[in-house]
């Protein structure tokens, strides 16, 4: 058996030669990565992410605490708001795509969990959207709701 980078494998057996590929992305049709032959673009964007946390009941001054903490340490972060059992953060990610907002998304609670002391509490939310969809929706009414002023706020 040959594997994927041409080399014979010594395991022996089948004798189909593997084939390496390339991923690509879909096009969203608008002439962005639909395969005519242009290079794409991987300049960054901006996305509107909210996080939605919960878990068991903490102090509520605890959570508050918790929450400046990220955001004195991450000061991207928008707004948050807080009950004693969940907990909502919303900021703008800059990513060259929703699937690098996403993940870094995914990855700030946990990663800041200790460092910010915050409840260990789980994601049970992510809304990820772009700039122009953002603003469309507060524009005609729908979508989240403006923003508090910055800082972390109570529910």
């Amino acid at each position: 058996m040959v594997n994927c980078e041409g080399r014979a494998d010594p395991r022996g057996g089948d004798r189909r030669r593997l084939v390496r590929r390339a991923l690509t992305s879909v096009g969203t049709g608008d002439g962005d990565g639909g395969g005519g032959g242009e290079e794409p673009d991987y300049a960054s964007r901006l996305w509107h992410v909210t996080l939605s946390v919960s878990g068991k009941p903490a102090r509520l001054s605890e959570v508050r605490r918790g929450l400046e903490q990220l955001a004195h340490d991450h000061p991207f972060l928008l707004t948050s708001r807080y009950a004693d059992d969940h907990a909502e953060i919303r900021y703008w990610e800059e990513a060259r795509d929703l699937h690098d907002a996403a993940a870094v998304a995914l990855r700030l609670w946990g990663e800041h969990r200790s460092s910010a002391q915050l409840p260990p509490w789980e994601i049970v939310g992510l809304e990820v959207i772009d700039r122009a969809t953002y603003h469309q929706r507060v524009a005609e009414g729908y979508g989240p709701p403006p923003a508090h002023p910055v800082g972390v706020h109570p529910y």
